[in-house]
């Protein structure tokens, strides 16, 4: 990897006693990807605004970490942006060169975090926009939650500002469910923005892993 390549980071909350659900973890995630795309920082001459374009403008790299306790204090405490889900709790750092990431992040686990969906998940409402993810693949959370942060990011890109303006307004609200074998084969031929993963970690190169179905870019 080159060293002048950017990378952003998403932190999970998990804490000992108290686990997000999976769905509300990766729905939470995402909502948190969309949340730093939208702030004002990161845009014209904000703060973050040139690590944005830099990282934008190359491969959009995502990691995600998980603390608890003291560590996700450390975490808290460094620039960013939380957002909470029903129980998840994320928080996503503005991009960073690789050899650049706060020791406080560096040192998080980034690997071995699985969770559960304690119960059914809820029926989708209409006009949510869903992250389908590909029911071919085997991921733990935080590589599934990099892959459907990915997807909102595909999926705002095609977005028209008005799109956007609304989503904001709507709380960024969204749902992840696993695909049909059928449903993702017709979402494959749907022409809907399409995450196709480098294959680093967990997966094959060019493996296919979420599509972003938002009502606006049908």
């Amino acid at each position: 990897m080159s060293s002048d390549e950017y990378v952003l980071t998403l932190v999970l909350r998990v804490e000992k006693a108290e686990r997000p659900g999976q769905t509300d973890a990766l729905e939470t995630g995402a909502r948190a990807v969309l949340a730093i795309l939208a702030d004002e920082r990161s845009a014209g001459e904000g703060e973050w605004a040139a690590a944005m374009r830099g990282w934008q403008d190359a491969r959009i790299r995502k990691v995600v970490r998980r603390a608890r306790g003291a560590e996700w204090r450390r975490a808290e405490a460094l620039p960013g942006i939380t957002v909470t889900g029903s129980a998840a709790v994320v928080r996503v750092f503005p991009p960073v060169l690789l050899d650049e990431v706060p020791k406080d992040l560096a040192k998080l686990q980034v690997t071995g975090t699985d969770l559960e969906d304690p119960e059914e998940l809820p029926a989708l409402e209409a006009g949510v926009p869903v992250l389908w993810v590909n029911p071919g693949l085997t991921m733990s959370t935080g590589k599934t939650m990099a892959q459907v942060g990915h997807g909102v990011h595909l999926a705002w890109f095609e977005l028209s500002e008005a799109d956007r303006k609304a989503w904001r307004a709507d709380d960024f609200r969204l749902a992840v469910r696993t695909a049909t074998p059928a449903r993702w084969k017709e979402l494959m031929a749907s022409g809907l923005p399409v995450v196709q993963d480098a294959g680093f970690t967990e997966i094959d190169p060019g493996s296919y892993t979420v599509i972003a179905d938002h009502p606006a870019l049908r």
